[in-house]
């Protein structure tokens, strides 16, 4: 199993412990407390133990790193810095260091979030872990299902932090470290996104630095490893496979997924590009066959209910890269969230115009002139659903759409799981990171939720994951800190400019990347799992297999199943599709973590 794990505390038959939390693990040292796996070190006391992609922000400490290992030059931070350690590490992380001399702890995970780090203090013991299911084997946790979390899964199609799904075991978010200290724990920030929103520099000279910026960050992540891309066809895996090749100084190796579904396959795009900068280009096309044979196996690897279906085509373009020889692959992750490539930020701007309209304005003449006039003619019908969006306030305006919301929670769930749940905590949680973000922008505060929920909490964890369970290590480019601090900085205008997105991070761009992929909609590698399940016997038996089974844990409605396995098959197999994936995944995961 990758990452870190360990305790802090006196436990009994403590060598068994390690054996079993460390299975799989690369190694495990300590006395009272142990840590485990990545770059472990111990000395003079203090156990120190990093894993992923760490960079040191002090002279001397990256050459450390190389010549020692990283646990050495993270070791050396912490005995200068303390507890304010990782204000002076960035790259992706995640991270423990037990002070035995106080019995103290310091956790934590990168600015991103892509770093993993759960944990669970109980019984005198503090237990972390990367990976939940390294936290579950040690001998002081009792494993509980969270209800609450099992709802807001189905809300967000994943878990969102720093609740995990299980009761008493919580993660890190991004920029986050946990310290343990006289049998207390604080987590707190030690990195937060701030936007300055008032800087206004030439574009030249913005564009200049941004190119150099990206170049630097994608040689930092190719660094010391054989390196290929992913590469969709779209702004962000282009921009990634053309540096990469500069940066290099040789063609990338690019690795591409297609389906042969009308509406989702984007290889066109993906072969402008390879031609573009001259790649050697690999591609594999994803079968139904494929999905089936892989939806268990995704189950079976994540720690909890994951229900993002792009796993399956990632897993399987991490795969073939790692057959054709590569160690690391370049995930473009990230642009849409530092630099506005996401086309609900346009549509909320057209929302937010009409919030500028005074108040009085809008309740004395807009609303009754357009409740007044009849329905029928089409512009009033249309006006009238503009006017009931735009009246909610945001964040909960961007929920309009979501899935749980339209079906019903109602109808979904069963009354007695519903009696455990508090149905308005996601909507509460994305009210927390919108209202809090550092921000006074309506782009940057939608940015700051996307960094967390749509980056942090899924696309992420989507990526890592299934590199990890295709034997591939990954890294990404355009979370770079020096990325990131470029993307707070610019301008806001610059991100949205009007209703064009992205519209620095293109211009910029324009004449490196090819203009078909400037100008296409943005897709990404998104399954086609509702429309071939409509026509494969063989997704189909596993779809309704699942579902059938879940309707037994009390969770679900039995007729809300039934329901929605019809309206898929009669209509809107794309939408309702969604619905099945999310609550298949659940089950399956269920099961193969059957001693829940």
């Amino acid at each position: 199993m990758k990452g870190i794990w360990g305790w802090l505390g006196s436990i009994e038959n403590g060598a068994e412990t390690i054996r079993n939390m460390a299975s799989g693990s690369n190694s495990s040292i300590g006395k009272h407390g142990a840590v485990g796996g990545g770059s472990a070190l111990e000395k003079a006391g203090v156990l120190a133990a990093v894993s992923g992609h760490p960079k040191f922000l002090e002279a001397g400490c990256n050459d450390l790193a190389k010549r020692e290992g990283e646990a050495h030059a993270l070791m050396k931070t912490y005995l200068e810095h303390g507890e304010s350690a990782f204000k002076f590490v960035s790259g992706d992380f995640s991270a423990a260091i037990v002070d035995e001399r106080d019995g103290s702890a310091l956790l934590a995970v990168d600015r991103s979030g892509i770093g993993r780090m759960n944990y669970s203090f109980s019984g005198g013991n503090l237990v972390f872990g990367s990976s939940l299911d390294m936290i579950r084997r040690h001998p002081s946790i009792k494993t509980e299902i969270n209800p609450q979390a099992v709802y807001d899964y189905v809300y967000f199609h994943m878990v969102p932090g720093p609740e995990t799904i299980y009761k008493g075991m919580k993660r890190l978010l991004p920029g986050q470290c946990l310290i343990f200290r006289n049998g207390l724990i604080e987590v707190k920030a030690y990195w937060e996104m701030h936007f300055e929103e008032g800087t206004r520099r030439p574009f030249v000279e913005l564009k200049t630095e941004f190119l150099e910026t990206l170049r630097s960050a994608v040689l930092n992540a190719a660094e010391g490893a054989e390196t290929g891309t992913f590469l969709s066809g779209g702004t962000d895996s282009s921009t990634v496979a053309g540096m990469l090749g500069e940066v290099t100084g040789k063609p990338a190796r690019t690795y591409s997924i297609g389906f042969e579904a009308e509406g989702y396959d984007e290889m066109a795009y993906a072969r402008i590009a390879s031609k573009r900068f001259g790649t050697m280009h690999h591609e594999y096309y994803v079968t139904p066959e494929d999905v089936a044979s892989c939806i268990p196996k995704i189950a079976a690897h994540y720690d909890q209910p994951f229900g993002n279906s792009s796993a399956v085509p990632t897993y399987y373009c991490a795969k073939l890269a790692k057959e054709d020889g590569m160690e690391r692959l370049l995930g473009g992750d990230g642009g849409d969230e530092l630099f506005g490539g996401n086309t609900r930020y346009a549509k909320q701007r057209v929302f937010s115009i009409y919030e500028d309209i005074p108040a009085m304005l809008r309740k004395m003449l807009i609303e009754p002139l357009a409740s007044g006039l009849p329905g029928s003619i089409l512009p009033v019908g249309k006006l009238r659903s503009y006017i009931e969006q735009a009246s909610i306030p945001m964040p909960g305006r961007l929920e309009t759409y979501n899935l749980l919301e339209r079906l019903g929670p109602g109808n979904l769930f069963t009354r007695e799981f519903l009696e455990k749940i508090d149905t308005g905590n996601p909507g509460r949680l994305l009210e927390g990171i919108y209202n809090g973000a550092h921000a006074g922008t309506l782009i940057n505060k939608m940015l700051a939720l996307d960094l967390k929920f749509t980056l942090a909490d899924n696309d992420l964890p989507k990526v890592t994951e299934t590199c990890f369970l295709a034997g591939m290590d990954v890294a990404y480019p355009m979370l770079d800190d020096t990325v990131v601090a470029f993307s707070s900085r610019l301008d806001p205008e610059l991100k949205l400019k009007g209703l064009k997105l992205r519209y620095f991070f293109k211009e910029a761009l324009r004449g490196f990347l090819p203009d078909e992929i400037l100008v296409k909609k943005k897709h990404g590698f998104g399954l086609p799992f509702g429309e071939w399940m409509k026509k494969d016997g063989k997704l189909q038996a596993i779809a309704r297999e699942s579902l059938d089974s879940l309707k037994s844990r009390n969770i679900v409605n039995a007729d809300f199943v039934d329901d929605l396995m019809r309206l898929h098959s009669e209509s809107h197999s794309g939408y309702y599709g969604s619905m099945v994936w999310v609550l298949m995944m659940l089950e399956q995961w269920f099961r193969h973590h059957a001693d829940l």
